[in-house]
């Protein structure tokens, strides 16, 4: 069963999609992809939110770009851990995301990430901690990982 859903605002945003799953992949955690848009279908992920818990998610990584509000409408419909990947899909080259996931109202929190790949790496790393707080394999895993990578040279996988 999913632990982990990745919410794309669209298929645009697909092309990040691959850096976290291939992480969660390298950590042995499961996941699902969906697609929905807070704007052009608000009902599905308001949906989506109110019965994630119920499937089996325990954090969902939202990405989108431009005015960004997946996240924090997911936010609005569940108390899971949502973290928000900005996406740099406008002229503003992601800083319109990052500032609406970042800027969310007291209460109702999105963890946000860095612009692009590496915050979506960084969101399945954040999503491994998160459940490794629970699941002592999750938590093993991305142990292991963070020696291998204190031992590493070279640029961060």
């Amino acid at each position: 069963m999913p632990k982990v859903a990745i919410i794309i605002g669209s298929e645009s945003d697909s092309g990040i999609v691959k850096s976290a799953i291939d992480v969660l992949a390298m950590l042995g955690i499961d996941h699902e992809v969906k697609v929905m848009s807070a704007h052009r279908k608000p009902e599905k992920v308001r949906e989506y939110g109110l019965s994630a818990r119920n499937n089996g998610i325990e954090v969902i990584i939202a990405i989108a770009g431009g005015a960004a509000h997946l996240p924090g409408v997911l936010a609005s419909w569940t108390t899971l851990p949502v973290i928000g990947v900005p996406v740099a899909s406008s002229e503003l080259k992601g800083v319109d995301a990052l500032y609406s996931m970042a800027q969310m109202p007291a209460g109702i929190p999105v963890a946000t990430v860095a612009i692009g790949i590496a915050g979506a790496k960084n969101a399945a790393y954040l999503a491994a901690e998160i459940l490794g707080l629970k699941y002592e394999n999750i938590r093993a895993s991305y142990e292991n990982y963070r020696q291998e990578l204190s031992k590493d040279k070279g640029e961060s996988k």
